[in-house]
């Protein structure tokens, strides 16, 4: 029988769903505004193991859009911020905390063979194709976020694969350099509108950058398009791993 913190779930997943998942291991690279919902999402579906990997610690701007960024949170590392969160969930979890910037230097210290399902939810180009194409040697499914910035409609985030996705620059350069590696038929989530020019400045650009030269313009974001994408991308890894559509 499932336990009372399943059962909701395994009314719509059954009990072989639900053992499923259970076994089941994700390897979670990004703890921002997606991935933080990916965590989340996972852990209350009752995912048996999650690895997390980010670097980076949580920033009072990270307040309007992340889940794991509270007021108890600023300052603390993103994956101890998500781990102590998916624990207090979820108590039989297995997290494996990996405070590291991804790149194909650090790459060998987050191995994915065995895992069940891969989950890119970082920023650089660099970094995505790395993970897609150690998923893919691996033989491990993988699922791939494009960008949710300066955007205000979650209800125009799809569901597709890389092919298939048009309008958001950095699936255009995705495509192109996925193609280049073979890579085919990535499933993504993406959204087709066009990124809004920001109206204000955020806060910590107001000055310019050290030596006088402008920095780079973070993009804009709110609170329900980031997560809306997160919610998406678990929904796909808990579909995939129980076999249920």
């Amino acid at each position: 029988m499932p336990t009372a913190f399943e059962s909701r779930t395994a009314m719509l997943l059954g009990q072989d769903g639900m053992e499923k998942l259970r076994r089941a291991h994700v390897v979670l690279f990004g703890l921002g505004g997606v991935g933080g919902y990916v965590a989340e999402a996972l852990a209350r579906a009752g995912v048996g193991a999650l690895t997390l990997v980010d670097d980076d610690r949580v920033a009072e701007s990270n307040l309007n859009r992340q889940i794991i960024a509270t007021a108890d949170t600023v300052g603390m590392a993103k994956t101890t911020a998500a781990a102590r969160r998916i624990l207090s969930i979820h108590p039989r979890c297995r997290v494996v905390e990996k405070p590291l910037f991804y790149t194909p230097e650090t790459a060998d210290q987050v191995p994915l063979a065995g895992a069940d399902y891969v989950v890119d939810a970082v920023d650089t180009v660099t970094a995505k194709l790395e993970i897609i194409g150690r998923a893919l040697a691996a033989g491990v499914p993988v699922i791939s976020c494009m960008g949710t910035g300066n955007k205000l409609h979650p209800e125009l985030l799809t569901l597709t694969t890389l092919e298939k996705t048009s309008g958001c620059p950095l699936a255009r350069v995705m495509r192109r350099e996925c193609r280049a590696r073979g890579y085919r038929n990535i499933p993504v989530v993406y959204s087709p509108e066009p990124a809004r020019a920001p109206l204000v400045p955020p806060a910590e650009e107001a000055a310019p950058a050290r030596g006088g030269s402008p920095k780079k313009q973070t993009p804009g974001s709110v609170s329900f398009v980031p997560g809306a994408a997160g919610l998406i991308l678990a929904g796909k890894v808990v579909r995939d791993i129980t076999g249920l559509d």
